[in-house]
């Protein structure tokens, strides 16, 4: 990649991992076994106003997680893959409903499963606190960590980008 900013101006959907990227590295386990997962409302907001902005945004993620699902579907989301075992299938999956090509598609994970699928994505970032095999190959280290701000990180950078950030919609949830 040449620039990281050049790059931006050709995305036109996003793509996340969960656990350690929308959600804190930190969970915690209820008295049935649910993985209680906390998010940063500031990502679920930019996630939200993406796709009010025509980005289609998946999460693609090994959690099974029915909650997990609840919250991104309330976010606007239709791209939700859950209990992802091979995430380069689904990621191909995300983009051929779109039509769109993997080097339109800016993918943020933060450990190993993550990692095929960030190799095909146009735009591979990673949270500052990811594991340094997700690091060696990121486009982009966002300065927040898994679910601290660094989703949020990457879309505002889009939108901006693409003039699309501060608009009459910015305003409304």
């Amino acid at each position: 990649m040449t620039n990281f900013k050049e790059a931006l101006q050709h995305v036109k959907g996003f793509a996340f991992d969960v656990d350690g990227v929308l959600s804190s590295p930190k969970v915690y386990v209820s008295p049935d076994g649910e993985l209680i997962r906390t998010m940063n409302t500031k990502d679920g907001y930019a996630i939200q106003y993406a796709v009010k902005r025509g980005y289609p945004v998946a999460i693609i993620t090994g959690a099974r997680s029915e909650l997990v699902g609840i919250r991104f579907r309330n976010l606007g989301l239709r791209d939700i893959y859950l209990g992802s075992s091979n995430k380069v299938n689904d990621f191909e999956d995300y983009i051929s409903r779109y039509g769109f090509g993997a080097e339109e598609i800016l993918y943020m994970g933060d450990d190993l499963p993550d990692f095929y699928v960030m190799q095909k994505a146009g735009i591979a970032c990673a949270p500052s606190d990811a594991v340094e095999e997700i690091k060696a190959i990121s486009d982009y280290i966002s300065h927040f960590g898994g679910g601290e701000g660094c989703v949020r990180d990457v879309i505002e950078q889009v939108l901006r980008l693409h003039g699309r950030w501060m608009d009459g919609e910015a305003f409304v949830w």
